[in-house]
């Protein structure tokens, strides 16, 4: 196993599989790829252990696996953003291989009824949290920004190939010799990711988080502002809530397909599954020719659709050959919308945040699952799994209509490359990092003729600064002095301060400055102050003994 730290310049590869060049990320990829496996062996074991109860109680499955994300998204975003990365996917293995060895003797004991069944879950979904912010915040780290996008699609195939080989693995296990099995070859599969994780020397990134000595709170609220403030992200935050509660309804109701609609067995049910992920992992190699030709929001609304003629499909066709090949474009359609849908969010974050905005979208993808599986079990138990599909499809139909007016922000000229284009600031007081709150005032001359084009260009720049920290932003025109405009803003801490200073900034907010500074009064500068509240006491002159 490599101990290489980052990815080595390579030439441009428009292959999907180009990623892989990179030792380390290949290595993870394989080791999950097993890991896989056992998550879908398990999932066959798990929800055919409930087939036998109401559609409601099966569908909690998907419920209890994902309301962990729910809870514990944003946490483990700043966890992810605060720790050593590396370290907080060890201890989520660790854990996760503590919750699945507990379900593998349960099994074996007979006494994995559906509280236990569920409660582990949950459990296991807690460890799932934990991890996902952090794994694919590190994917920057092992390949190139230009490879972002390929290797969003290689974790989705990866997660496909797993299920195309898990589900039918499992069944034909659960059937031959019982759940048990399967919880322990899950158990096992952990140790892989364990060892290379363990082998990889994983150096101080160079876009490291810039956070002064912020707690959890302070953390939490820095990335939510930075969403806040953040359009592009934010679109495709609402596109991925568009799709995922009617998606979601293939997974919770499949398991229901399989035994009452189609009549098969375990083993049955693993082979569709497997369906989907053979169709996934085909799409993986059509999806940069499908980008190309439709751009991203054009593989988002064809893939929507797609997915809704398929879940048509498993409503109203009895035969199962027929709805096996229906699961096919399904994967096909899973996997571009997911792989694009990562890529935009991961291409839109700087790194000091990027563990907390991918949180937030675990959070609405895992979020509309966990809410939307109950309701879609109820539905399937008043009215017929049928009717349950055929109404999840029409909402994943709104959602495509919705893609002409709420689009991906595909040319928006993101750029989230770290840029340190502010001097730290010359004081003649020292400050301490927590003192605050700092008020901090830039002054510009403006010309008349140029006042309009001015203002209209620092919104751009308002928008940075609240990304970045402030709590508030203002423009002032001076009544006396109309020349003179004054921006104000207030950061919560000196600290918070001094991380914009030394990491927040983006190569884009650098672009949104020059752009409103051109518009300057030849031969000014902005003028910049930094005030403090000196109701707790005077500050100390720099230097001056404690």
């Amino acid at each position: 196993m490599s101990t290489e730290t980052t990815p080595a310049r390579r030439p441009a590869d428009d292959s999907a599989w180009a990623p892989l060049a990179s030792r380390v990320f290949r290595a993870l990829w394989i080791a999950q790829l097993v890991s896989n496996v056992g998550s879908w062996m398990q999932t066959v074991g798990a929800q055919w252990l409930l087939v036998g109860h109401d559609a409601a109680l099966l569908a909690l499955v998907q419920t209890a696996a994902s309301l962990p994300v729910v809870l514990l998204a944003l946490p483990s975003g700043v966890l992810a953003d605060r720790r050593d990365r590396r370290s907080v996917l060890i201890a989520a293995q660790v854990a996760m291989l503590a919750v699945t060895t507990a379900l593998a003797v349960l099994a074996f004991a007979d006494a994995l009824t559906p509280g236990p069944l569920l409660g582990l879950t949950f459990l296991l979904g807690c460890g799932t949290a934990v991890m996902g912010p952090a794994w694919q915040a590190v994917q920057p780290e092992l390949v190139e920004r230009r490879e972002l996008g390929q290797a969003a699609a290689l974790g989705a195939v990866n997660m496909n190939l797993a299920r195309a080989v898990g589900p039918a693995v499992g069944g034909a296990v659960v059937a031959a010799a019982g759940p048990g099995w399967v919880f322990a070859f899950n158990a096992a599969s952990y140790l892989g990711v364990l060892a290379v994780l363990l082998r990889w020397h994983r150096p101080a990134p160079q876009d490291a988080p810039a956070r002064g000595d912020e707690g959890l709170l302070a953390a939490v609220q820095a990335g939510r502002r930075y969403i806040r403030h953040a359009p592009g992200v934010r679109r495709v935050l609402l596109r991925t809530a568009l799709f995922v509660p009617g998606a979601g309804a293939l997974w919770a109701l499949l398991p229901l397909v399989a035994s009452r609609s189609l009549g098969l067995g375990p083993g049955g049910y693993g082979l569709l599954l497997a369906a989907v992920g053979v169709g996934a992992v085909g799409g993986a190699f059509a999806l940069p020719l499908l980008r190309r030709r439709l751009g991203a929001n054009g593989t988002l609304v064809a893939g929507t659709v797609v997915l809704a003629g398929v879940l048509a499909v498993l409503a109203t066709v009895h035969l199962p050959w027929l709805v096996g090949l229906a699961l096919l474009p399904a994967g096909v359609a899973w996997i571009g919308v997911l792989s694009t849908l990562n890529a935009a969010v991961q291409t839109r974050l700087p790194g000091w945040v990027r563990a907390r905005g991918l949180a937030v979208q675990l959070l609405v993808f895992q979020g509309g699952q966990a809410l939307a599986a109950p309701l879609w079990g109820v539905l399937a138990d008043r009215h017929g799994p049928g009717a349950a599909l055929l109404a999840a499809g029409a909402v994943l139909l709104a959602g495509a209509l919705a893609a002409r007016r709420l689009p991906l922000y595909d040319g928006d000229g993101v750029d989230p490359t770290p840029s340190d284009h502010w001097p730290r600031p010359p004081l003649l007081v020292e400050p301490a990092v927590a003192d605050g709150p700092v008020l901090v005032t830039v002054e510009y001359r403006v010309e008349p003729e140029r006042r309009a084009d001015f203002t209209g260009r620092m919104r751009r720049v308002a928008a940075a600064r609240r990304r970045t920290g402030a709590l508030t932003w203002g423009l002032y025109q001076d009544g006396g002095e109309p020349e003179r405009f004054v921006e104000a803003y207030l950061v919560s801490s000196w600290a918070e301060h001094l991380a914009q200073h030394g990491g927040r900034l983006a190569a884009a907010d650098r672009r949104d400055e020059e752009a409103a500074r051109a518009l300057l009064r030849p031969g000014t500068a902005p003028v910049v102050t930094h005030g403090f509240d000196v109701s707790t006491g005077p500050l100390r002159p720099v230097g001056a003994a404690g």
